[in-house]
């Protein structure tokens, strides 16, 4: 490749630079006056050769000078008094051409003088991409851009990278093109380094910082920034070019930056500013002289505001900052709570429980309130819900009783609940904050006592009200999750999913929250059968999960396992069950996922182990009076429960207490409990399993629907009614292919051969999920000739093995 041009010239400056040099500009009488980096000097070079070749008469300045000539001066800032008056006595003899080129400041006085006696000036100006282009000699699109967002298009700084820069990869600023900073910063003095220091973290524009970091007038002050300019590392905005940062970075020592950053904090803190951009350059160097016995109070008390500044937007840069600001020997009383606030916001709920513990011992501690505060939410989240309202009702203002409230009724309590939501114990502004969660807590009450519909409209409502407070504050819960499961509980799923997009898209409760609300949505992609958006939304939870989100994230995994009948993978899976459980007490708020662990556990034959927290649910259940928004849940995977592990007592009783519920979701589920029950014993009306499993599917229960109908299907000794319900289930389950009538033989799609009538009942049934001695008792043939049909169906359309049929029949069987 070429190597780079030196100078690309725009047209107004060629032009000019060939008049000069053709002698159509006699005399020259010109100024080029442009920052370090704009290619002044280039110019002068390109004028000498143009001269030279010509024949215009040219030299450069070296006094004294004899002959008449074209005079070219570069860096005529920088001129000593001899030079200057030499210099003076040219620009006054008409026979001579002067062009001369400077920075804009400083400017000597005879500088100036001679400048006067100038005619025109000759503009540089900062290369746009195309000119960029020309000037790499060619480079993609994506490289000029970045050469020009890094270095502003200022001619040197960016031959300088193009010269240096990997055209392969993905663009950096690489070392080498730091290097010709040096010389720059080397020279500059003192106050020039200082300002451009300042401007490294957006404070080169502010005259009164200035001018106390640099301690002199503001004119002065003046004086230094236009010189700081003149290096050309500032923008045309006054802001520190992106490549020139980076030259500060590397090449000025690490002590000497943070003595700029830390005056300019306390001067700024001392002006009642924002003090965070300052201090996030120091983070990391006040330990070191923690550790050596040094303190220092002002530069504590500016880690301390800086990261209350960084809370609402970093909580976990704002846990950083308390530390250092402790380490720099602030008493560790006076931030804790907010020192484990921001560490709960951040997710570390081991060191905001820690944090918090200390301010509620000490006794002379200033926010003992706030400690018990955070304290208690980080509990709720641990899944310590007893625990945590004890703390908020010790706390003792109106927000930690709302939140003492939800607590309360989480664990059974429910006079104590409400005796606490209606004797706040104080007399607070009502802040947006504690609307929405004094809403919160008593739409969960009317879920208890009243109408299912109220109290989600109540939770939607608080939901909202949230919204615009909610992302910056620590909350042991959010409204839209308890909304959320209220909805779940009641069958309103599109309701439940709405309220949780929104909270995400909001981002309320923060960090600390996003993954619940998750979660949650995950679960209702489950329980209508999606199985793939479910596992998608799972996955976004992440890995980094409380003990109460591990609960339902451990729970979903059991669900899915269940639902795609993968007992291997159910069984791989209990082990982390069994930890989650006993990590986790059983609370109002976790029925759903300890009534999955439930019908888990009766599929492998642990129901023993599950026993005591299942009874713990129906106990808590029945001290909140058997609430049927919460309860119905609880039967319905009981009924489950007891019919996988055939007991058929229980099942009916659990389809008793179904039956016991009024409205709408507890009707659906009572008619399909029965209806279920008559299925297992072999009594199968399809009309009635057709009305129920719709039911389900209408109660936002999908895959419940759908597994009623197949269940019947491979039940019924009805062939039409086998081929009605099966069509039925893959309806529920969002199909909308019509299965092949009995009467009718099937064939694939591809032109595979036809499969005879009892082929297609035998390929139905072992579809469903039936073993051959299965499919022989509802066929009144043997196992062996179920077998042999097998066979004959493999060979027939070409299957390498079993799992090849099996597939080639669920296209031919299940086309959807």
């Amino acid at each position: 490749m070429a190597p780079p041009v030196e100078i690309v010239l725009d047209e107004p400056t060629r032009q000019l630079c060939d008049a000069v040099t053709l002698g159509r500009q006699d005399p020259v009488r010109l100024a080029i006056l442009a920052p370090g980096g704009y290619g002044k000097s280039a110019v002068l070079d390109h004028l000498e050769q143009g001269c030279l070749r010509a024949g215009t008469p040219v030299a450069r300045f070296r006094p004294p000078h004899a002959e008449p000539a074209l005079v070219l001066v570069d860096d005529a800032h920088e001129l000593t008094g001899p030079e200057s008056a030499e210099l003076l006595r040219i620009a006054a003899d008409d026979r001579f051409g002067l062009v001369i080129a400077a920075r804009p400041a400083p400017r000597p006085a005879g500088l100036n003088e001679v400048l006067g006696r100038l005619r025109g000036q000759l503009v540089l100006r900062p290369l746009d991409q195309s000119r960029i282009g020309k000037l790499a000699g060619g480079v993609p699109p994506r490289l000029t851009e970045f050469v020009r967002t890094q270095t502003g298009g200022v001619p040197g700084f960016a031959r300088d990278l193009l010269r240096t820069l990997d055209r392969t990869g993905e663009p950096t600023v690489p070392p080498a093109a730091l290097t010709s900073f040096q010389h720059e910063l080397d020279r500059a003095d003192e106050d020039v380094l200082q300002v451009l220091l300042a401007a490294e973290i957006g404070a080169g524009g502010n005259a009164g910082l200035l001018a106390g970091l640099l301690e002199s007038s503001a004119q002065r002050v003046g004086e230094v920034v236009e010189v700081a300019r003149a290096t050309g590392m500032l923008g045309q905005d006054g802001a520190l070019l992106p490549i020139a940062g980076a030259a500060l970075r590397a090449l000025v020592p690490a002590d000497r930056r943070r003595t700029v950053f830390g005056r300019l904090a306390r001067l700024q803190l001392d002006r009642g500013g924002q003090v965070l951009p300052f201090v996030r350059p120091l983070l990391g160097s006040v330990h070191g002289r923690a550790q050596h016995g040094n303190s220092d109070t002002t530069t504590a008390t500016v880690f301390a505001a800086a990261a209350q500044e960084a809370t609402a937007n970093d909580p976990a840069l704002a846990a950083r900052l308390y530390d250092a600001a402790v380490a720099a020997g602030l008493p560790p009383t006076e931030i804790g709570a907010k020192r484990a606030e921001a560490a709960a916001r951040a997710g570390d709920l081991d060191s905001a429980l820690r944090l918090a513990d200390e301010v509620i011992a000490a006794a002379d501690a200033p926010a003992r309130a706030e400690g018990a505060m955070v304290a208690g939410a980080a509990l709720a989240h641990r899944g310590q819900l007893a625990r945590s309202a004890q703390l908020f009702r010790w706390s003792g203002t109106n927000l930690s009783s709302v939140f003492a409230t939800i607590g309360l009724l989480g664990t059974g309590r429910l006079d104590d609940a409400r005796q606490q939501f209606e004797h706040p114990p104080a007399n607070e502004p009502p802040t947006l904050l504690a609307g929405a969660m004094s809403a919160a807590a008593q739409g969960l009450l009317e879920s208890v006592s009243g109408s299912p519909t109220m109290a989600l409209s109540t939770l939607a409502s608080s939901a909202e009200m949230l919204e615009p407070v909610g992302r910056s504050v620590l909350m042991p819960d959010s409204p839209a999750a308890l909304g959320a499961l209220v909805a779940l509980h009641n069958g309103e799923l599109a309701i439940a999913e709405t309220l949780l997009e929104r909270a995400i898209a909001a981002e309320s409760g923060g960090r600390v929250l996003t993954a619940r609300h998750r979660l949650l949505l995950a679960w209702v992609a489950m329980v209508r059968g999606d199985a793939e958006t479910a596992s998608s939304r799972l996955a976004a939870a992440g890995s980094e999960l409380t003990p109460r989100d591990w609960l339902f994230a451990v729970a979903l995994r059991v669900g899915l396992a269940r639902r795609a009948s993968d007992v291997a993978g159910l069984r791989r899976i209990w082990g982390q069950a069994r930890e989650a459980v006993i990590r986790h007490p059983v609370d109002l708020f976790t029925f759903l996922p300890f009534g999955e662990f439930a019908i888990a556990a009766a599929r492998l034959g642990e129901r023993d182990r599950l026993a005591p927290h299942l009874r713990q649910a129906r106990e808590l259940a029945l001290s909140l009076g058997d609430p049927p928004l919460w309860t119905t849940a609880l039967h319905w995977s009981g009924l489950h429960a007891a019919i996988t592990a055939e007991r058929p007592e229980e099942a009916r009783e659990e389809a008793a207490a179904l039956a016991a519920g009024s409205g709408p979701y507890p009707e659906a589920l009572a008619a399909a409990a029965t209806c279920w029950l008559r299925v297992v014993g072999g009594e199968i009306d399809r009309d009635e399993v057709e009305a129920a499993a719709r039911g389900l599917h209408d109660a936002g229960l999908w895959w419940d629907g759908a597994r009623l109908a197949g269940q019947a299907a491979i039940r019924t000794p009805d062939r039409k009614a086998m081929v009605v319900l099966l069509e039925t289930a893959r309806m529920l389950q969002g199909g909308h292919v019509q299965a092949p009538r009995a009467e009718e033989a099937a064939a694939d799609p591809a032109g595979a051969p036809r499969l005879s009538e009892r082929e297609l009942q035998v390929a139905e049934l072992v579809v469903a999920g039936m073993t051959y001695k299965q499919v022989g008792d509802r066929l009144f043939i043997s196992a062996k000739t179920v077998e042999h049909h097998m066979a004959r169906m493999r060979q027939r359309l070409g299957a390498a093995n079993r799992s090849e049929l099996l597939t080639r029949l669920r296209t031919l069987v299940l086309p959807d």
